[in-house]
């Protein structure tokens, strides 16, 4: 409607104009101009609603879904901006020490007493490495009023290969020892003439050749084995020879694992003399061994089934036995962290040597009776835990049943100080061997404090009632014995000691001339002796350091007649390298 009004406006408005210019020389009115006001009122069409709704059911259901592929074209665009990058706060630290793996100590105390300490390797850590370790100590002596030279030494060298793959690894080591010690331990009751003195010859060295291996194996159930060959001889023409393999095996069965161990021993050796008579002592034993175990594991409790088989041939004397032992241990958290209970029943053979009677007794003589101890069982039960968050203990009561437990007993003096020996041990300054059976009844505890990052404390006893069967006593066995350590360190520096206690204990004394039922008992008095070292970290690469053993100054006896050195200091420098 609006646009027809238009058209009309339009229509007159050019009308009046062709009209107008067509009479305009005859037009002799004026112009006016007329002006039409006519008000714009539009009206709505009637809207009707469409009453039937078309039928599009059958034709949608044919429809099928178009499948639409978009694609864009992708152009780079250049971008300027450039983003402000964060900065991580970070937390002031010291200098990183730095961890060398070679060093040296030497250092050099009283007594006239060097000391010699080295370790270094090289090689490829993924792949290889060799090594070798030094360590040398020996002292001048020094014992007041000791009639023999008291001197000792004890020299150490091991070098070893390993070599490292993706399913097994396997090593190989050698070495040797030199150690040196005299038979200065004269009984104090007899007087000796200087023509005696003079004639004897108390050193003795005890040398030791060692070689073997290890292999181990990763994914497999032959878990590797170890192989040890032992040669070890002395002054006196002594000669032991030890080998040891020890296979390994392991199969699983469901979550639970059974392993077993093998053994063979071989252990042959000779001594030159007896004590009573020269005539060769010989001895050798052939252990073959088989030790099963199941393990089985749970979240609060551990149950280890067990046992160790084994068939021995005492190849000198042609007999053969057969041994088995328990080997059950178990142990159950009934307070997690708290309190955790422990109990087993476990046995062995021990296969005992003249290597083993002179580490322990290096006054030994070298006319010892070789056997074997059968260890038939020994049953514990004891409990384990923490106190508090930083304070462990471990107590445990334990009855120990033996055949042929070894003794040191004194060998009985062939001279009354004048008479000359063959042998420098004959003078009543070594000891032998006497087996028993033995009964044990003994009482373990430990208390461990660690007070802070830097300080920590431990504290043990243990306590054993002997009763032997035929013995009067239990030779050279003390009743109760303890030891308490504190230690220190810090960044720059640091320090420990440590206190043992050794209770009394009894040997056997045959006068010269006398019969072995005429002797006498005698006592060796407890002893305490404090151990102290300390040092200072003055780089990464360099340590000073200061021992001092027999602390309290004791002149205590270890065995009978052998006093011990007196108040020792030892001071010296660690320097740390990489090769």
């Amino acid at each position: 409607m609006h646009n027809k009004l238009l058209i009309t406006s339009f229509l007159i408005l050019v009308t009046s104009v062709s009209f107008s210019q067509i009479t305009k020389k005859k037009d002799t009115l004026k112009t006016e101009e007329i002006t039409v006001e006519k008000p714009y009122a539009p009206t709505i069409s009637d809207a009707f609603k469409v009453r039937s709704n078309p039928n599009i059911e059958n034709e949608t259901k044919n429809l099928a879904k178009e499948k639409v592929n978009y694609s864009i074209f992708s152009v780079p665009v250049a971008s300027t901006f450039s983003p402000s990058k964060g900065k991580v706060q970070s937390i002031a630290r010291g200098p990183k020490e730095r961890l060398y793996e070679n060093y040296i100590s030497a250092g050099y105390g009283n007594f006239n007493s060097p000391f010699l300490d080295a370790f270094m390797h090289f090689g490829d850590k993924k792949s290889n490495d060799f090594g070798i370790f030094l360590n040398h100590l020996s002292s001048q002596g020094g014992i007041k009023d000791v009639l023999l030279d008291d001197n000792f030494s004890d020299s150490k060298i091991d070098v070893y290969f390993k070599q490292f793959d993706r399913d097994y690894s396997w090593q190989i080591n050698a070495g040797t020892q030199l150690k040196k010690q005299n038979y200065y331990g004269l009984p104090n009751d007899i007087s000796y003439n200087d023509t005696f003195i003079a004639s004897l010859n108390e050193e003795q060295i005890y040398k030791t050749v060692y070689g073997g291996g290890k292999i181990n194996f990763e994914d497999s159930f032959f878990q590797g084995s170890t192989v040890e060959i032992v040669n070890f001889s002395d002054d006196y023409n002594s000669n032991e020879l030890r080998f040891m393999a020890k296979p390994k095996l392991e199969f699983p069965i469901s979550s639970e694992k059974i392993n077993g161990e093998f053994l063979i021993d071989l252990v042959a050796g000779r001594f030159k003399q007896s004590y009573e008579i020269p005539n060769d002592v010989n001895y050798s034993f052939l252990n073959l061994g088989f030790s099963p175990n199941l393990e089985i594991v749970r979240e609060n409790f551990t149950l280890n089934l067990g046992a160790k088989l084994y068939y021995v041939n005492d190849l000198e004397h042609k007999n053969t036995d057969y041994f088995a032992y328990p080997n059950v241990t178990t142990s159950f958290k009934m307070i997690d962290e708290i309190l955790t209970v422990v109990a087993g029943v476990t046995g062995d053979l021990e296969q005992n040597t003249y290597k083993s009677f002179a580490d322990e007794n290096p006054f030994v003589s070298p006319t010892l009776d070789i056997q074997q101890t059968d260890k038939q069982y020994s049953v514990y039960f004891g409990t384990k835990g923490k106190l508090a968050s930083n304070i462990g203990y471990h107590f445990k009561v334990s009855h120990t049943s033996e055949k042929n437990k070894p003794f040191f007993i004194q060998n009985q003096t062939k001279t009354d100080g004048t008479i000359l020996v063959e042998n420098a041990f004959e003078a009543g300054n070594s000891f032998g061997v006497v087996y028993d059976n033995l009964k044990t009844l003994g009482f373990f505890g430990e208390i461990t404090i660690d007070a802070s990052k830097e300080f920590n404390f431990t504290g043990t006893l243990n306590y054993s009632n002997h009763e032997p069967e035929t013995l009067l006593e239990a030779w050279n066995s003390p009743t109760m014995t303890a030891t308490i350590s504190a230690d220190y360190q810090n960044k720059d520096w640091f320090a420990g000691a440590k206190l043992f206690y050794n209770g009394e204990t009894e040997d056997f004394v045959i006068p010269y001339g006398f019969a072995s039922e005429n002797g006498e008992i005698f006592t060796n008095e407890s002893y305490m002796d404090l151990n102290l070292n300390g040092g200072y970290i003055f780089s990464d690469r360099l340590t000073v350091f200061a021992k001092i053993n027999n602390a309290l100054g004791e002149k205590y006896h270890r065995f009978l007649n052998y006093q011990v050195q007196t108040l020792q200091i030892l001071a010296g420098l660690t320097y740390k390298f990489d090769l």
